[in-house]
């Protein structure tokens, strides 16, 4: 479904309009249409136009991620819409891509990051720790769910599927005591304050690119990626490919418990990384601090070391 959004000029109505594509999740809106603002204050009037694309994880709410398929879900069905030129560029959550684009296509733009934390929405709890024994805690991760067994392994994990409103409405009537989500996404919406606790990294480290989005396009459409490369926010960029190159170094899809976080401090690139197997080993974690990398590919090196340091500490079947 296509959709005029946004002003436009004499000058911006005499070229064809940009397509963007993003799903049709209020989350997805929400983001896109936040990014499409930017671009259009930063770069003044630019026709426009929304397309809305149901993915494959959009039309299976049903069963859990982990069952229906790996990373590129979400992604997939709107990658196609790029390929095939029905969308001129497509706004994506990063921790939603996977950790190789198809040929062809290139991100060509990460902007600002929001917060990267996970929270608990427990309305009659508040908190973790007062949580009963026995809690219901409803969530589609298995990073959040390893993460939540290895602290509190009293819990009850439910598999919970929707977009945040549906899972908002399921904690509210009680199907169950709490449910995590990710901050960025409350922000966007608007819904912060139904968050009762910001869960610290040491209790959930965020995935790979949590709270970043990523703004894809054609690698041979070299007009666009110059418009979108203006929205280009180097810091996050590079903390989001170290993020990125755990992830590819673990062959991380959403069957594989995992989690990176990477922040800058000062001129040192500080990352942290975990990964779950159902072995004996359980959760394995490293961190390490490095010089700020000259470049984004640098990054994702440096975080592909880390990952495949914890790849060497899992058990091998």
């Amino acid at each position: 479904m296509k959709q005029s959004v946004g002003l436009s000029s004499p000058l911006s109505m005499a070229l064809p309009p940009l397509t963007y594509a993003t799903r049709r999740s209020a989350l997805a809106l929400a983001q896109s249409r936040a990014f499409v603002a930017l671009l259009q204050g930063g770069q003044g009037p630019i026709a426009l136009q929304e397309l809305q694309v149901v993915t494959s994880g959009d039309r299976n709410q049903d069963r859990p991620l982990a069952e229906i398929g790996g990373k590129g879900l979400f992604v997939k069905e709107i990658e196609d819409a790029l390929l095939e030129r029905r969308a001129d560029f497509a706004v994506h959550s990063m921790k939603d891509m996977p950790g190789v684009v198809p040929s062809g296509l290139v991100i060509a733009c990460i902007p600002r990051r929001e917060d990267p934390h996970d929270v608990l929405v427990a309305p009659r709890h508040r908190t973790l720790d007062a949580l009963p024994r026995g809690a219901r805690v409803g969530t589609s991760s298995l990073r959040r769910t390893r993460s939540l067994e290895a602290l509190r392994p009293d819990l009850v994990i439910v598999p919970l599927r929707g977009n945040v409103d549906t899972r908002l409405r399921k904690v509210e009537a009680g199907e169950c005591d709490a449910i995590v989500l990710a901050r960025a996404g409350l922000l966007r919406l608007g819904l912060e304050g139904r968050a009762t606790e910001v869960l610290a990294l040491g209790v959930s480290l965020p995935a790979p690119g949590q709270g970043a989005l990523a703004i894809e396009c054609r690698e041979d459409d070299a007009p666009t990626r110059t418009l979108l490369t203006r929205l280009h926010d180097p810091e996050t960029a590079t903390c989001v490919h170290a993020e990125r190159g755990v992830l590819v170094a673990l062959g991380g899809d959403c069957r594989t418990p995992l989690g990176a976080y990477a922040e800058r401090t000062g001129d040192l690139l500080r990352v942290r990384a975990f990964v779950a197997s159902d072995g004996p080993s359980g959760i394995r974690t490293a961190e390490r601090v490095f010089h700020w990398p000259s470049d984004e590919a640098e990054a994702g090196r440096i975080g592909h070391t880390l990952g495949d340091y914890l790849s060497q500490e899992m058990p091998h079947p």
